[in-house]
């Protein structure tokens, strides 16, 4: 809203406001440069990623670039919990490596030169990580194979996690997870109607609202399954590829690493990985569960915890697949009534898109359970 608002005064005062943006950001591209130690006359900085709530840049120096975010505290009120979080996971990981128990590339928080992790600069919060390069991320699985390979490298951070107490950590963002809350949330939302959007969305709501069981399913299943250090966001997008290899390079978006529950990161690799349409597309035809993308993922993340896995786990990877898809719905269509608050959105209507899109992703999952299930028991 800030920048509607700005770009509304600027065109009115006939100010340039491109050259303000840029000023801008060439000065809080010089702070952090100095801050963070990067050997720099003239530093540049650009956005990189696609994520929602934080906004992440490459700032490069002369001689490195490393990745500078600006961490959203209206979602993250305590920072300094979410680098702790980060931090202690990034260790655990690193003691891993150094003993040969995990092989990817571990992202890892830089300090500045007084050895903080936080840096208050103009009104908000950022922070340092190393830059992998040679490396890409997808928004789209293009195959079975990308698919695997990505969720091996989850499986394989689940894995190496195996032995972190998962109650050490903070919960960043309370409820992450919880079903039940983010409908009593939908439904207060509902209720004020502030933004007068509930007709436009009428069809969704009563959709939603016959879906609601799911949360009681959800609550018996985690009474019989055990607590786990979860990275609780496992879109594709949060893994990055080597450009030579095209193998799963790193984890990568530590920031709602909490306790958690595995079927929630499998169920978020099959919201995110099983569409060949991106979340926000509108050719909902096409929005389906590829099988064959579905049994990569369960051959993929399984491997590596074959192990550790508990059965009633393993029976709760399906409900995962339900429910990740209709909560993110939820919460996009509750953000949507309560005039966009949460989700950055780039056009009209469009956390109303994202529902309809997951939604849809959601009923081709309750039409495929049986063959899904079969996939599941195969491995």
């Amino acid at each position: 809203m800030n920048n509607v608002n700005n770009k509304s005064a600027a065109v009115q005062n006939c100010t340039p406001l491109v050259n303000e943006v840029s000023m801008e950001k060439s000065a809080v591209a010089a702070q952090l440069s100095q801050q963070f130690g990067l050997e720099s006359v003239q530093p540049v900085m650009n956005p990189i990623g696609n994520g929602h709530i934080n906004t992440t840049m490459l700032l490069k120096g002369d001689k490195r670039a490393v990745v500078v975010q600006k961490l959203n505290t209206d979602v993250f009120p305590n920072p300094e919990h979410l680098v702790e979080n980060a931090r202690a996971i990034e260790q655990h990981l690193t003691e891993k490596a150094n003993n040969g128990e995990y092989r990817l590339n571990i992202i890892k928080h830089l300090p500045t030169l007084e050895n903080n992790y936080l840096v208050n600069l103009n009104d908000g919060v950022w922070r340092a990580l190393e830059f992998i390069g040679g490396s890409y991320s997808e928004d789209i699985v293009d195959s079975a194979d990308k698919a695997q390979a990505a969720a091996n490298a989850f499986g394989l951070f689940a894995k190496a996690l195996e032995d972190f107490e998962a109650r050490q950590l903070h919960h960043v963002i309370p409820d992450f997870h919880n079903l039940a809350k983010r409908i009593d949330t939908f439904e207060q939302t509902l209720a004020k109607d502030s933004h007068g959007r509930a007709a436009k969305c009428a069809a969704e709501i009563v959709f939603c609202q016959s879906q609601f069981s799911l949360a009681d399913e959800l609550q018996t299943i985690l009474k019989s399954i055990p607590l786990r250090p979860c990275h609780n966001d496992t879109k594709i997008n949060n893994m990055l590829f080597c450009s030579k290899t095209n193998q799963s390079k790193a984890v990568i978006d530590m920031d709602t690493c909490m306790p958690g529950y595995w079927l929630f990161d499998f169920g978020d690799m099959v919201r995110t990985f099983c569409s060949p349409e991106a979340e926000d597309s509108l050719n909902l035809d096409n929005v389906i569960v590829r099988e064959e993308i579905f049994s990569a993922i369960v051959k993929g993340y399984v491997e590596p915890l074959a192990d550790t896995l508990t059965e009633q786990e393993k029976q709760s990877f399906l409900l995962g697949a339900k429910v990740m898809p209709f909560m993110i719905g939820l919460r996009f269509l509750t953000d949507y009534l309560d005039g966009d608050n949460y989700f950055a959105i780039h056009r009209a209507d469009h956390n109303l898109q994202r529902a309809r899109n997951q939604f849809k992703l959601y009923q081709d999952v309750l039409a495929k359970e049986p063959l899904l299930t079969r996939i599941l028991a195969k491995y």
